[in-house]
């Protein structure tokens, strides 16, 4: 069976690389309480580290080097004001994937790294904010970039974080019990329906965080450098 000319090779790699992702990422967080009771959990974290993120370096490279491959599904960019909503998009997806998932004091190099049930901030919002967060960013670059190949990568980052979402409760459970099954009551994956249905309700004083100055400041950063960050992987073969 022939495939159409427009489904180039470079969906299948992209979605082989996130695969290859998902098993290295998803993996490693599953056999972290193993492998930290023989090698301290600052040693598994450098190590964690050292293979996520050339990994992920590779996924970033590769689908900004192929984001125009296969079928050119719509073309939105002539229309005013898209272009302005791309960039509001992607600013909030920041605001969910930043904050929740970095925390500086945490870096392996600087304190010991370990595990925290939180219920404050972005958490009243959503229990899985860098699912909700990489949502919103897939939807608004597939919306500007309108290509095939760029519908199957946010289709299998979606994925990849829906899955996210179960693994990482069931590890939660399986490590807290009680104490994250009471989190999870008081929560919700859909973000505002824990706070609609009166389970949460938002306290903005815990959004005054440096963490939040330091989204605005990347997103700003991000914007300025954008055609520097294409040109420069645009120069690496792959």
């Amino acid at each position: 069976m022939m495939l159409p000319t427009w489904l180039t090779s470079s969906h299948f790699v992209m979605l082989g690389l996130q695969l290859g992702f998902v098993i290295v990422h998803s993996g490693g967080a599953a056999v972290r309480p193993w492998a930290e009771k023989y090698i301290g959990s600052r040693l598994y974290r450098v190590l964690f580290a050292v293979v996520s993120l050339p990994f992920a370096a590779i996924l970033i490279i590769y689908f900004f080097n192929h984001r125009y491959d296969g079928l050119r599904l719509w073309q939105l960019g002539g229309i005013p004001g898209v272009q302005e909503l791309v960039w509001v998009l992607s600013a909030i997806s920041f605001l969910f994937l930043y904050p929740a998932t970095f925390n500086l004091l945490e870096i392996a190099a600087i304190q010991k790294p370990s595990v925290h049930l939180y219920e404050t901030g972005i958490i009243r919002i959503t229990r899985h904010p860098q699912m909700v967060g990489q949502v919103i960013w897939c939807f608004a670059h597939t919306l500007w970039l309108g290509t095939s190949f760029t519908l199957v990568t946010s289709i299998g980052l979606v994925l990849h974080h829906l899955f996210g979402v179960w693994h990482g409760d069931r590890r939660l459970l399986h490590r807290y019990g009680e104490a994250f099954a009471q989190v999870r009551q008081r929560t919700s994956v859909i973000p505002f329906a824990a706070i609609l249905d009166g389970r949460q309700s938002i306290k903005w004083q815990e959004f005054l965080r440096p963490a939040y100055l330091g989204v605005a400041i990347f997103v700003l950063l991000l914007w300025w450098s954008h055609p520097l960050l294409l040109t420069a992987t645009s120069r690496v073969r792959l």
